[in-house]
């Protein structure tokens, strides 16, 4: 076999190749094999059907042409590897020469990994929040563990702003009760903001057996997006007690003896949270500094596979959980379609950029995973997705993604590498060091998958 390569531009090649036909001889001896279990003869058993007998009834075109399609991803793929590309998706095959004894030719077309050159990314400065903790963000971490203990007890008084209030609900539209416009024995919180528009002006100040009528735009149900007209009668009203801010809050409410120790802990819980927030920053933004030293030309058809693969996911997947449409969630976004699918196209472009990128990264520090950081991975990817680590693993290997999570990690060990060689300062010009950072691998693997999104780029070389 002879092959060429030929460079279209710098993301698509051209393969040439040429089979001598003695090369076609074992995909022409399965062809007739197979055809003889397909085909019937008067006069032969089935399977036993002589190659001259199936070229004088079916036509020898026929079987060349089984004999092709069987043979032609092994050429291809050999010519591949001897041209040393590596291609991304499902080649363009054009069968440009068959002449039965002598010769099989074709082309490939197939989009391939652009080559990159890593920049000098030494010489990168970002910025970065500082870590700052104060009194008042303690005050409101102990606040919020104070809500959670928080008790109700029924008052005979009017109700005020924080009460709880058990409430029946009736919605009309044009004088009439919606179907799914009723509502009794509701629990709300007057100030939550939970339920419509308008409710918490209508309640406050009614005692038990108050009754209130209102206009509110209704946020979901049969009328949607309808304005209604909302009678709420008040079966109950309760007052909120919080527990006192002592030393027995303190021991009720976590481990701990005193108020003190509970606050102090509330300090470094909260300064480790904005400590993984500034390393995830640090990370985001060098990344983004590092797409800008780097050239990196995207494939035409992998960048509108990637751009088709959000949009099928947005729509099929989060929205319809959610119960909305595109239209519906264009509309509450404030975009229009074009806006939407601009902004689509750019994320997939930083997303396949970033994976290119990183990937030649991996490959130039010859950087590897190993089953720990495998595993820690996996574990987290688990948790995020409410499965088990065992039912997650499960369908990782089921699936055949252990690559794809193999990648992840690779990647993200490639963007710690930058990191490390870069300059975080804070807000304060301090510098940020963040090779403490026991999980810096893990959250730089993070930081990355949730750039390149939706699709992994697959190089594909087995199929023609």
């Amino acid at each position: 076999m002879k092959s060429a390569v030929e460079t279209l531009n710098p993301t698509r090649v051209r393969l040439t190749v040429e089979v001598p036909f003695e090369e076609l001889k074992d995909s022409l001896d399965a062809a007739y094999k197979k055809i003889n279990q397909q085909v019937t003869v008067k006069g032969f058993r089935k399977g036993k059907i002589p190659a001259r007998v199936i070229d004088q009834r079916f036509g020898r075109g026929a079987v060349l042409e089984e004999a092709v399609n069987d043979a032609l991803p092994k050429f291809y793929t050999e010519a591949v590897n001897e041209a040393e590309v590596n291609p991304l998706g499902q080649p363009e095959v054009d069968i440009t020469e068959l002449k039965d004894g002598e010769l099989l030719a074709f082309t490939a077309e197939v989009d391939i990994r652009p080559t990159i050159e890593i920049p000098d990314y030494s010489g990168i400065e970002v910025t970065v929040d500082a870590v700052e903790v104060t009194d008042e963000d303690i005050e409101k971490s102990v606040e919020q563990l104070r809500e959670r203990f928080a008790s109700t007890n029924p008052v005979e008084r009017a109700a005020a702003d924080g009460d709880v209030v058990t409430i029946d609900l009736e919605a009309k539209v044009d004088g009439e009760v919606l179907p799914d416009g009723v509502a009794q024995g509701v629990s709300y919180t007057i100030g939550s903001g939970e339920l419509l528009d308008g409710i918490d002006e209508a309640v406050t100040g009614l005692e038990a057996g108050g009754e209130a009528t209102f206009t509110s735009q209704l946020k979901g149900g049969s009328a949607e997006g309808k304005d209604a007209e909302v009678t709420v009668k008040v079966a109950a009203v309760a007052a909120r007690e919080l527990p006192e801010l002592d030393d027995d809050f303190a021991q009720l409410a976590s481990e701990f003896d005193t108020l003190d120790e509970l606050k102090a802990d509330s300090r470094k819980r909260l300064e480790n949270m904005k400590q993984f927030d500034q390393a995830t920053q640090a990370q985001e933004r060098v990344l983004d500094e590092l797409l800008k030293l780097a050239e990196v030309p995207i494939p035409e058809k992998l960048l509108e596979d990637e751009i088709n693969t959000r949009k099928h996911n947005l729509e099929h997947h989060q929205l319809g959980q959610m119960g909305i449409d595109l239209a519906k969630y264009l509309e509450i976004q404030g975009k229009t379609e074009e806006e939407f699918l601009a902004e689509t196209k750019e994320q997939a472009e930083k997303g396949i950029k970033t994976q290119f990128i990183l990937d030649e990264l991996v490959n130039k520090e010859k950087l590897n995973v190993s089953q720990e950081e495998l595993t820690e991975h996996l574990m987290r990817r688990a948790a995020s997705s409410g499965m088990s680590p065992d039912q997650f693993a499960q369908a990782v290997v089921e699936g055949g993604q252990v690559p794809m999570l193999v990648g992840e990690v690779a990647r993200g060990k490639a963007l710690a590498v930058v990191v490390e060689a870069a300059k975080v300062v804070d807000t304060n010009g301090e510098t940020v060091d963040l090779e403490d950072d026991e999980d810096e691998t893990e959250t730089a693997a993070e930081a990355v998958e949730a750039v390149t999104g939706e699709a992994e780029v697959a190089e594909e070389k087995n199929e023609a």
